[in-house]
């Protein structure tokens, strides 16, 4: 059985699409078999798995109208080593479309089910705002990894996201829990930094993923070259971090 993660945060800006592809790229990379799901518009995540998004021909936005299925619409990504569900800008308006529909916050869960045997990770990059595309995120997944910075303000939308998880839960997915705070663009030399990292661990307890990962350039340029920065430079200490991840992502899901 497929187990099925959003990469979610309600802040900009903090290594969601970043953290997805890594992941991805990293749990190929040790045997997993994975599809990445882009629940973006901007299609940032497809374009960092090495796939031109505006040579799609089908996309998540036909999955969630329900005119293609999983299958019909993954490419994969060869360079990365796994499946891609891409995004563009098609995607925008299925906003506007499924405001009408019945079941329209469900409508993902339904098409992953069809492909759940094909896969052991399903990796779903949600926008950064509670839109009805992320609540189709949050509606198909099994948990939530936040990633976030160790920053002031991270911790205040940190709190908006917790409420919005137990929401979900609530009412629409009682499956859904926080799985684990991944800590990125880490830099320990900044004091501040290391005052928030302490002050997850007392909070969030074992919730807070051992592994941190670093601020790195080569990750930063990776995008440019539409790789995630584990294919791009595996020798950086990013990727290198990224790997540690998903091998910790794995050995998390077996004790759950």
């Amino acid at each position: 059985m497929a187990r099925i993660f959003c990469i979610a945060n309600q802040k900009g800006g903090v290594g969601k699409t970043t953290t997805t592809v890594n992941l991805a790229a990293g749990l190929a990379s040790i045997g997993q078999r994975v599809l990445m799901v882009d629940l973006d518009p901007q299609g940032n995540a497809t374009m960092g798995s090495g796939i031109d998004k505006r040579q799609l021909q089908l996309s998540v936005y036909d999955v969630l109208l329900e005119s293609a299925s999983v299958a019909e619409a993954r490419v994969k990504s060869e360079k990365c080593g796994y499946d891609v569900l891409g995004a563009n800008r098609e995607l925008a308006g299925a906003e506007v479309e499924l405001v009408e529909v019945e079941r329209r916050e469900r409508r993902l869960k339904a098409a992953l089910q069809a492909a759940d045997a094909d896969y052991d990770f399903v990796l779903i990059d949600c926008p950064p705002s509670l839109s009805m595309l992320t609540l189709n995120g949050l509606c198909s997944a099994h948990g939530v990894i936040v990633p976030m910075q160790c920053e002031y303000f991270a911790l205040e939308g940190l709190t908006d996201l917790v409420n919005t998880i137990k929401q979900v839960h609530a009412n629409l997915n009682k499956d859904l829990q926080i799985i684990g705070l991944l800590r990125v663009m880490f830099d320990p030399r900044i004091t501040l930094q290391q005052q928030v990292s302490d002050q997850l661990k007392d909070h969030f307890g074992d919730k807070v993923f051992d592994t941190v990962i670093p601020r790195n350039v080569r990750l930063a340029e990776a995008p440019s070259y539409g790789l995630p920065g584990v294919v791009f430079d595996p020798a950086a200490k990013g990727s290198h971090a990224y790997v540690a991840f998903a091998e910790e992502m794995v050995e998390r899901i077996r004790k759950l």
